[in-house]
């Protein structure tokens, strides 16, 4: 059986660790409010920006848009969004798993992962296909130190131009999608080439475009890639707090229960301790008399 110093030693050191995961659970869930204020904003307006596009895209020609054009090469790049930091339960590994079963799924492919976020970009690093090409963005986890729609715009446009210049052939974007505090949905999304919707092209109604159509188009698509982003980013950044705040709520309730369980444990030791040098004392006693 532990000694008393011990166990008190052992108590102390888990109400610290209780201190904390109830500060960082308290900082999150401050953070988690205006994480799914800013999302829940940029849903509605990427939805409509998206029947836009599918309306404009629907009888426009867009098979001449350098965007919109799907090849048949082996070159896939992964848009992987993660965290900087860790204590958030699977927010992480989720996407790790989803990478490598991508990978696997298609192991005739030849796959690049552009990490948005140092955890991804860790689990990955000693392998070769991390941001493996000189034109794809760097040092892109420092956006989440101030994340704003300007930052990644310059991420899309980074990456637009590698798909321009035949860097890879398609690209998807694998995020976790925010429901709430307590659960996030893993999606894997087409990023590039754009694809247009064929919902609108028997539809009777006719809107008059100034410009054109097509120019129009050329606007339209390399914007939607930048809304596209940034509302996964926002997703990517409100789980991330959803998740680490239920990560620490758990361990927060681990941790108050097991100081309950070594208080217990304490007081048996401190009692029977107690009860061990009465018992000496009265042998003691009786042999003095005896």
């Amino acid at each position: 059986m532990a000694n008393l110093k011990e166990i008190r030693t052992r108590i102390s050191s888990v109400e610290s660790t209780m201190q904390i995961t109830s500060a960082m659970k308290m900082v999150s869930a401050a953070k988690l409010k205006r994480a799914q204020d800013a999302i829940t904003q940029m849903r509605p307006f990427a939805e409509k920006f998206n029947a836009i596009l599918t309306n404009v895209s629907a009888n426009a020609e867009v098979e001449d848009h350098s965007l919109m054009n799907k090849s048949e090469g082996n070159n896939i790049l992964l848009i992987a969004l993660s965290s900087n930091r860790g204590l958030c339960g699977g927010f992480n590994s989720n996407i790790v798993k989803a990478i490598k079963k991508t990978i696997a799924q298609n192991p005739e492919k030849n796959y690049s992962v552009l990490t948005i976020g140092k955890k991804v970009n860790d689990a990955f690093k000693s392998s070769d296909i991390i941001n493996n090409h000189e034109l794809l963005p760097k040092q892109t986890e420092k956006i989440w130190d101030d994340l704003n729609y300007e930052k990644a715009t310059y991420i899309v446009n980074d990456i637009i131009a590698s798909f321009q210049k035949g860097v890879f052939d398609e690209a998807l974007l694998i995020y976790n999608s925010f429901k709430n505090a307590a659960v996030q949905e893993l999606k894997i999304e087409d990023f590039l080439p754009v694809t247009a919707s064929n919902d609108n092209k028997n539809s009777n109604v006719d809107y008059l475009f100034e410009p054109d159509k097509e120019e129009i188009l050329k606007e339209l698509v390399p914007k939607s890639l930048k809304i596209q982003l940034y509302k996964a980013l926002l997703d990517s950044f409100a789980s991330e707090h959803g998740s680490r705040m239920t990560a620490m709520h758990k361990a927060t309730d681990n941790a108050t229960e097991m100081v309950k369980e070594l208080t217990l444990f304490y007081n048996k030791a401190r009692q029977a301790a107690i009860t061990g040098e009465i018992l000496e004392i009265v042998a003691g006693a009786e042999a003095l008399d005896g």
